[in-house]
C-alpha cells in the first residue's frame, strides 16, 4: 500500500512545484500559429491594440517588430480608422532605422501615403520627411549634388501642394540652406571659368546663378564677375575680324546692356558692399580721347556711336575761342533713350580751361549718378 501512495505523492509534489513556477505540465504545447501579432487579443478594438503595440515597439527601436505589426493591422483590418496612421508609421520605422536603404524605403512609404491620403494633415508631414531624407544625405558644394537637387525639388513640392501647412516655414528654411549649397557649386564653376578668361562659359554659369538664386550669400561677387565678363566680351568682339561690322553693333549693345544690368543690380540690392563701389566706377568709366576722336567727323547717330563704343552715356559739345576767351558748350545724353541728362555752357579765360573741364566732369558725373537705379530707390 505504501508503495502505491509514494508515487502518487511525488507526482502531486512535482505538479505543485511546476504550477508555482508558472508552468502547466498538463497544458498543450503552443503551436507556431500562436506566435503572431494578433494572438491573445481580446478586445472590442483589436486594430487599436495592434497599433498601440506597434508604436510601443517603435519607441523601443524594435523597427522590424513595429513594421510587421503595422502591416498585419493593414492586411487584417483594411477598413480600420488606423490604416492611414499605420501606413505613415511604417515609413517612420524605416526613417528612424536610417541608412541609405532604410531611407529609400521610407521615401517609398511616404510617397504612397501622400498618394492615397493627400487630404490628411499628415500628408504635408510625409512630404516634409521626403525632403528631409535628401536633406540629410546632401553633400558639400564640391561633391555630388544629386541629393541637394532632390531636396530642393521636394521642399518646393511641399510649398506648392500644401501652401497652408504650418510646416511651410520649416521647409523654406531648409530650402534656403539647400539652395546655398547649389548656388555655391555654380559660383565655384563660374569663378573657375572667369579666372581662366573663358568668359562665355563663365557668363552661362554666373547668369544662371544670379537669376536662379538671388539670395545667395555671394551674389554681389557673382554679379560683378558677370558684368566684368560681359565687358571683356565687348573688347573681344571689337577686336574680332570674324564678325561682320554690321553685326557687331547689335552684339556690342547686348553685351553692354547686360553688363550695365549686372552692375545696376549690385548697386541697387547691395549698396553697402565693396562690389557696389566698384560697380559704380564701372558704370561711369570714361573712354580715352584717342578712342572717341575717330567719331569726330562721323555721320553715325549718337546711339550708333554708343553701341560701337559699348557705353550708355555720351558727352558731346564744342569749344569756341575768341581772343583770350573760350566758350565751352557741352551736353550729356543717355544713348538708350536719346535723352539729354545734363547740359551747360562755360564762358572762361583760356587759362581756366583745365578748371572748367574738371567742373564739367564733376557736374556730369553727378547727373549720371542721379540716373542710376540705386539713386532713384533712395527717393
Amino acid at each position: 500500500m505504501y508503495r502505491k501512495i509514494l508515487p502518487v505523492f511525488l507526482l502531486i509534489v512535482l505538479a505543485t512545484t511546476l504550477a508555482s513556477a508558472g508552468l502547466n505540465p498538463f497544458a498543450k504545447k503552443k503551436s507556431k500559429k500562436d506566435n503572431n501579432p494578433i494572438a491573445g487579443i481580446d478586445s472590442k478594438q483589436p486594430d487599436k491594440v495592434l497599433f498601440d503595440r506597434a508604436l510601443d515597439a517603435l519607441r523601443k527601436n524594435r523597427y522590424d517588430v513595429a513594421r510587421v505589426t503595422l502591416q498585419t493591422l493593414i492586411n487584417t483590418y483594411p477598413d480600420s480608422e488606423y490604416v492611414a496612421r499605420a501606413k505613415l508609421a511604417i515609413g517612420d520605422a524605416w526613417y528612424k532605422e536610417g541608412g541609405s536603404s532604410g531611407l529609400a524605403q521610407a521615401e517609398i512609404e511616404y510617397k504612397d501615403f501622400i498618394t492615397f491620403f493627400p487630404n490628411m494633415p499628415e500628408a504635408a508631414e510625409a512630404q516634409l520627411k521626403v525632403a528631409n531624407i535628401h536633406y540629410k544625405q546632401m553633400e558639400k558644394a564640391d561633391r555630388d549634388y544629386t541629393h541637394a537637387k532632390r531636396a530642393e525639388d521636394e521642399y518646393k513640392q511641399l510649398m506648392q501642394q500644401f501652401p497652408d501647412s504650418k510646416l511651410v516655414p520649416q521647409a523654406k528654411q531648409h530650402l534656403r540652406e539647400v539652395q546655398e549649397v547649389l548656388a555655391e557649386r555654380e559660383y565655384r564653376i563660374g569663378r573657375f571659368y572667369y579666372l581662366r578668361e573663358s568668359y562665355i562659359a563663365g557668363i552661362a554659369r554666373l547668369k544662371t546663378l544670379t537669376d536662379t538664386y538671388p539670395l545667395f550669400s555671394k551674389s554681389e561677387s557673382a554679379l560683378f564677375m558677370l558684368g566684368d565678363s560681359y565687358e571683356h566680351q565687348i573688347n573681344l568682339t571689337r577686336a574680332s575680324t570674324r564678325l561682320p561690322e554690321s553685326a557687331k553693333g547689335k552684339v556690342l549693345q547686348e553685351f553692354s546692356d547686360n553688363a550695365a544690368h549686372a552692375y545696376d543690380r549690385i548697386v541697387t540690392r547691395y549698396p553697402t558692399s565693396e562690389e557696389a563701389e566698384l560697380a559704380k566706377n564701372k558704370q561711369l568709366r570714361v573712354l580715352s580721347r584717342t578712342t572717341a576722336s575717330k567719331y569726330r567727323e562721323t555721320t553715325s547717330s549718337l546711339p550708333e556711336i554708343a553701341r560701337a563704343l559699348g557705353v550708355r552715356w555720351v558727352v558731346e559739345g564744342g569749344v569756341g575761342v575768341q581772343g583770350s576767351r573760350a566758350y565751352v558748350k557741352l551736353r550729356a545724353v543717355d544713348s538708350l533713350t536719346d535723352r539729354k541728362v545734363w547740359a551747360d555752357v562755360f564762358d572762361c579765360d583760356l587759362s581756366e580751361l583745365v578748371t572748367v573741364n574738371a567742373r564739367a566732369a564733376d557736374s556730369i558725373a553727378a547727373a549720371i549718378v542721379a540716373e542710376l537705379p540705386s539713386s532713384h530707390s533712395q527717393h
